[in-house]
């Protein structure tokens, strides 16, 4: 397993789904994971340390997790099969290691909350296209928040939607 950050989130502009990229950390190997709207306004949210009046699924997890005791060791993504990527959240509690499987990007949404580390499987990283522009310090344009740390349902919205081909980058899969 090799460590990874969260190196950027975007959409496809084939398939108009969003992709969050995960990076090596330290190392240049990407990994793009596919990703439903919902995840992806939940992990911009945690990104950008934006508070929502609610919390969301997310942090409702965050808080079970703590209110039990227990501990987020880590998340892994582990696999992919027939175009589906598996991972894990690795929890501790009382000296008990217990693995619960996961969306990967559920199990990044909950990473970031709770600042864990997430892993990869080294085979599922790969190498961005030569002729790719590097983009490593990419950061989508976030909409103007006018003096508030809170964003609507409509601002992150018009975020997601107006994300660009050339915003997320070049992959061969």
């Amino acid at each position: 397993m090799i460590e990874v950050v969260v190196s950027r989130l975007g959409m496809d502009p084939a398939s108009q789904a969003y992709v969050v990229v995960l990076q090596e950390k330290g190392g240049e190997r990407l990994l793009p994971i596919w990703i439903g709207r919902p995840e992806a306004e939940s992990i911009v949210t945690q990104m950008h340390n934006m508070k929502r009046p609610r919390p969301l699924t997310h942090d409702l997890c965050k808080s079970i997790i703590m209110g039990t005791g227990a501990v987020l060791r880590r998340v892994q993504i582990t696999r992919v099969e027939n175009n589906t990527y598996y991972g894990e959240l690795h929890l501790e509690r009382d000296g008990k290691l217990t693995q619960i499987d996961s969306r990967p990007s559920d199990a990044i949404a909950i990473a970031l909350r709770l600042s864990a580390p997430i892993f990869a499987a080294e085979t599922l990283l790969m190498l961005a296209d030569d002729d790719e522009e590097e983009s490593s310090e990419f950061e989508a344009p976030m909409p103007d928040l006018t003096d508030t740390s809170e964003l609507s349902a409509e601002q992150l919205k018009n975020y997601l939607e107006h994300l660009r081909p050339e915003d997320f980058g070049k992959f061969n899969l």
